[in-house]
C-alpha cells in the first residue's frame, strides 16, 4: 500500500529504501525513507534521519554538478522529498573507482588482473590509488544481485549505443572529478560511487542520488598515506560500518541467515554516523525536520500545481 495517493498518479513503485510516484507519467516524487539495506537486504528498523540526509546530500550533489550534465533533479520540497524528470533509464550502473578498494580489491586479491574489461595494474596494495580512475560497470537487476559488466558487452547487448556509451563514460569521469574536488575541500578522498543515467528523447540526465552515503566511499584524506605505508585500514565515511556489523555477527544476506538484534542504542549509532557524514561531506550543521505525512503531500502537492 503506497504511503501517499497524488492527482494525476499514474504509478508507484517502493524501492529498498525509497518510494517513487510517478505522476502523468512525466514527473517522479522520490521519497527518502529512513529505511536502510545491505547485501541487498532491507534490515527491520529505520534508522532516524537517514531520508533526510540522504535527500540533501543528493540535492547538493545534483546542484553542484549541474554544468555538467542535465539531471532529473526539478526541486525539493521537503527534506527528504525530491522531485525531477522521469527518464527511459539505462539499465546499467556507472560503478567508477579512484582506489583498488572492496569488490576491486576482492577480485584483484584472488589473482585476477582484470575487472569488466578493464586490465588492472600489478603490484597494487589494497586501497591504492589506480593510476587514473576506471569505470567498472554493472547491469541493474530488477530482481537478486547486480553483476559486473564490460562496456563491450554492453553495446553488444544493445544496453546502450556506442554514442551513447561514449557521453556516458564522459560524464561519470567529469562527475567523479568533480565529486573528488568537493570532496578533498572537506578533507576526505572519494574513492568510489556509482550513477544511473536515463533519457527523455535523444538527451541523456544524470539520475537517483550522487555521492551519498549509500552510493559512494569516502576515505578521510588526513592520515591516508600514513595508513598506506604502513598497511593499515583506511578510516571511511560510508555505509560500511553497517555491512561490518552485519559480517561480524553472520549475516551476509545469504538463505537461513537471520538478521541481528539492532538494539535502539545501534540505531542511535548508525544515526549519528550518518549525520556526522552529511555535516563532514556538505560542510553545514545538519538540522534534523520531522515532517509529518500531511505536511509532506501537501508540500509536494503544491510544487507538482507548478511543475505540471
Amino acid at each position: 500500500m503506497a504511503p501517499f495517493q497524488f492527482p494525476t498518479q499514474t504509478a508507484f513503485y517502493k524501492g529498498k529504501v525509497r518510494d517513487v510516484y510517478t505522476i502523468q507519467d512525466r514527473l517522479l516524487v522520490m521519497i527518502a525513507s529512513d529505511r536502510i539495506s545491505a547485501f541487498d537486504v532491507i534490515l527491520p528498523e529505520p534508522i532516524p534521519y537517514k531520508g533526510q540526509v540522504l535527500n540533501q546530500i543528493a540535492a547538493y550533489m545534483l546542484k553542484a554538478t549541474a554544468d555538467i550534465c542535465p539531471n532529473w533533479l526539478l526541486e525539493t520540497p521537503a527534506p527528504h522529498v525530491s522531485i525531477g524528470k522521469k527518464c527511459v533509464p539505462f539499465k546499467i550502473e556507472m560503478v567508477v573507482r579512484g582506489n583498488l578498494t572492496g569488490h576491486a580489491w576482492r577480485t584483484y586479491n584472488s589473482g585476477k588482473r582484470s575487472l569488466c574489461g578493464v586490465a588492472l595494474p600489478e603490484g597494487l596494495r589494497e586501497n591504492d590509488y589506480f593510476p587514473t580512475p576506471i569505470i567498472t560497470p554493472s547491469t541493474k537487476a530488477s530482481e537478486g544481485h547486480d553483476e559486473d559488466i564490460s562496456k563491450e558487452e554492453i553495446i553488444a547487448k544493445g544496453l546502450a549505443s556506442a554514442e551513447d556509451w561514449k557521453i556516458l563514460e564522459k560524464y561519470t569521469l567529469a562527475l567523479f572529478e568533480r565529486g573528488k574536488q568537493i570532496a578533498a575541500k572537506r578533507g576526505l578522498i572519494l574513492v568510489d560511487t556509482k550513477y544511473e543515467f536515463g533519457k527523455i528523447g535523444d538527451t541523456i540526465y544524470l539520475m537517483d542520488e550522487i555521492h551519498t552515503p549509500d552510493s559512494s566511499r569516502y576515505f578521510f584524506a588526513d592520515g591516508f598515506e600514513e595508513r598506506q605505508a604502513k598497511g593499515e585500514k583506511q578510516q571511511q565515511l560510508s555505509k560500511e560500518f553497517v555491512r561490518e556489523w552485519l559480517i561480524a555477527n553472520n549475516f551476509m544476506g545469504k538463505e537461513g541467515q537471520t538478521v541481528p538484534e539492532m538494539t535502539p542504542e545501534w540505531i542511535d549509532t548508525i544515526s549519528k554516523r550518518y549525520i556526522q557524514l552529511y555535516e563532514q561531506v556538505i560542510g553545514e550543521t545538519f538540522i534534523p525536520q520531522a515532517w509529518t505525512t500531511e505536511e509532506t503531500q501537501a508540500a509536494i502537492e503544491k510544487s507538482l500545481e507548478h511543475l505540471l
